[in-house]
């Protein structure tokens, strides 16, 4: 197979994968379709070429290696558009229990139901449950305590939506405080 059609192929898979797809399943779906056996190194030129063909200015998205996979996303000259779009279709927006509950679960994971309703005080069953449903977290286990309590981690959907490739690129605690949280005035 050429090279032009194994880099058809690959944009093809790119294009129609709903998040990111990985390069090992690339390598699995041209394999199982047309039975050519391909390298990480095949993969990884034709993504390279890809890259390079969608950063010409006639093209208003692009391929990005994100979420460990390659997924095609907007340039960032066109994010306004997008996001008056989006907003639009936004019928509803996470609440201010699920924000809380999608952050504790991000910074804690795995982490079960009982863990995250003692650090938030109240009952999480409902945004524990909203956020599977918008598929932000996943069921990634269970504790080997007592009842086998389910564990709960993020997702690769979350992945995506934050633009994350792995855990470690969330902001770090002490990176988002402020002085503006702090309580009373400071000694002399």
């Amino acid at each position: 197979m050429s090279d032009a059609a194994v880099q058809q192929h690959i944009e093809a898979l790119i294009f129609s994968a709903q998040g990111s797809i990985s390069e090992e399943d690339i390598r699995l779906a041209i394999y199982t379709s047309l039975g050519a056996e391909l390298s990480k190194a095949d993969i990884q030129a034709a993504c390279t070429a890809l890259e390079e063909k969608y950063a010409e200015t006639g093209f208003s998205f692009r391929p990005v290696k994100i979420g460990g996979g390659y997924q095609f996303l907007t340039k960032p000259e066109f994010f306004n558009s997008v996001n008056v779009l989006q907003q639009q279709q936004a019928k509803k927006k996470l609440s201010q229990a699920a924000i809380e509950t999608l952050a504790i679960v991000a910074y804690r994971q795995p982490i079960t139901k009982l863990e995250i309703e003692q650090i938030r005080g109240v009952n999480s069953d409902y945004s524990v449950q909203r956020l599977l449903e918008k598929e932000l977290i996943s069921i990634v286990g269970k504790a080997d305590g007592p009842g086998k309590p389910i564990l709960y981690g993020t997702s690769a959907q979350f992945m995506d939506y934050f633009a994350l490739s792995g855990i470690d690129q969330l902001p770090r605690l002490k990176d988002i405080t402020t002085d503006d949280n702090s309580i009373g005035e400071a000694g002399e």
